[in-house]
């Protein structure tokens, strides 16, 4: 993906190009590519790690759309577009579902496009934005004219916050964004983990992430389930990625520790 388009910083690894890099694609610089690598050296099933959270993500869409009802949905870290984005997946069950995508990747808005493919019925708008920027996401004209939040939402945080430090209120940041959907709304987010890997592993890819130049946060099952406080978990609750609601029987899905990823789904009272 050569050359650099303008306002791109091609010495600086970013996480959307990386998980692109993972899923196979080919919209990424060298620097992410070597990053992936470096992150891969630590935990070798990371390329896994992605695609398995890229099914789940379906899953859960077909979920909120089919069971839950919902047809209004927010994607922050939404990444570079590729099979089965969440209009995809939406519309394919109610073809008026509508869909806002949201990052802060100068090399998603240059594809945003592609994410904007809507049926006739729904509508998908995209917002340039940074997560870390709640009250920006909120108040963009582009939410306001494809979404009522008046009307349940869904929001989806999908492999985004473990790039939000401690430091830059990770629960702050759900809680302001979670604030301002009404009840009926749930909210999506998957994580990596810890927990399943030995000491040493653990300590491989604390170290490996820290030399890949994209600051990465692990987090334990407790500090995951936090972000779902005053929620209602829909079942099965907090699980693995492979684990929640899943199209195979255990003998064909991988197995946690190489998956390593929590996820959960639920609503807001």
């Amino acid at each position: 993906m050569e050359p650099v388009p303008p306002g791109i910083d091609p010495t600086k690894a970013h996480p959307s190009r990386r998980y692109n890099y993972w899923l196979g694609g080919k919209d990424n610089f060298a620097v992410d590519r070597e990053s992936a690598e470096t992150v891969a050296s630590g935990f070798p099933t990371v390329a896994l790690a992605a695609r398995e959270n890229r099914k789940f993500m379906a899953r859960a869409v077909r979920y909120l759309a089919r069971d839950a009802g919902i047809t209004q949905f927010l994607d922050i870290g939404t990444g570079l577009p590729s099979a089965g984005n969440v209009h995809e997946v939406a519309q394919a069950i109610d073809p008026a579902s509508r869909i806002v995508y949201v990052d802060n990747d100068p090399v998603v808005l240059v594809h945003a496009r592609a994410l904007l493919t809507s049926s006739p019925e729904g509508r998908t708008a995209y917002i340039d934005a940074d997560l870390r920027e709640p009250e920006k996401i909120l108040a963009a004209p582009e939410l306001a004219a494809t979404l009522d939040l008046t009307r349940p939402v869904a929001l989806m945080l999908v492999a985004i916050m473990h790039f939000v430090s401690d430091d830059e209120d990770p629960y702050g940041l759900v809680a302001r964004l979670v604030g301002a959907l009404p009840p009926g709304s749930h909210v999506v987010i998957t994580h990596a983990t810890g927990d399943h890997l030995t000491p040493g592993q653990y300590e491989e890819a604390v170290e490996t992430n820290r030399l890949s130049g994209v600051p990465f946060s692990l987090r334990t099952r407790a500090e995951f389930t936090r972000f779902f406080d005053g929620l209602d978990l829909v079942d099965p609750g907090v699980a693995n990625v492979v684990e929640w609601r899943p199209d195979l029987p255990p003998r064909h899905r991988p197995s946690v520790e190489d998956v390593s990823m929590y996820c959960a789904a639920a609503r807001i009272p």
